[in-house]
């Protein structure tokens, strides 16, 4: 069990190497559509299934608290939050659409859907992007693996930061670790770096 262990963080190891050398140009660019969007008066949205609707209201946490220090309120919703909601559309065999009906709600044009999602092929969240593109909203995509079905619904002014792993455990690792750049990025971009 010991080798079995090391080889966890060998293996964790080796796919954060690999993704600081593919990664951070992507994330730099997805943090700017986040901070254009801020900064016209937009709001962002967010949504993911299991681990990934954690990391969906994590985000939203740092936006509308702080990140790394005492600033201004973000706007950001997490879709993932509403228990009513969600509720509700499942119990109504409407589970696929519990993201897209909040976005077609109130999602509106230049406002940005972030979409958590390991294999990229969920329903729901597939869904919520093809609900977000009706809206005229740009979509940031965390995916891993192939990126799924959620790759080929990413347009050119659209971004995917798929991380580089097959694993579920590698890509849940790196999910957390590309969305606390990201706040650092926004907070960082609008609030001047710290030193």
């Amino acid at each position: 069990m010991i080798e079995h262990i090391q080889n966890a963080f060998t293996e964790s190891i080796q796919t954060k190497i690999e993704s600081a050398d593919t990664l951070p140009e992507t994330i730099a660019k997805a943090g700017d559509i986040m901070v254009n969007c801020l900064i016209e008066g937009r709001k962002i949205l967010t949504c993911g299934n299991g681990f990934s609707a954690g990391l969906a209201q994590h985000f939203v946490s740092t936006l509308l608290h702080s990140h790394l220090r005492e600033r201004p309120s973000l706007p950001a919703i997490a879709l993932t939050s509403n228990s009513q909601a969600l509720t509700s559309l499942a119990t109504n065999n409407q589970v696929n659409e519990l993201f897209a009906k909040q976005i077609r709600s109130l999602g509106q044009e230049s406002d940005v859907l972030l979409v958590i999602s390991g294999s990229g092929s969920s329903k729901s969240t597939i869904k919520a992007i093809e609900a977000a593109l009706s809206r005229d909203m740009l979509i940031v995509a965390i995916t891993g693996k192939d990126g799924g079905n959620v790759a080929g619904l990413i347009g050119p002014n659209d971004i995917e930061i798929r991380v580089p792993s097959n694993s579920d455990s590698r890509i849940q690792e790196l999910h957390t670790l590309v969305i606390n750049t990201l706040s650092d990025y926004i907070e960082n971009s609008l609030f001047g770096e710290i030193d």
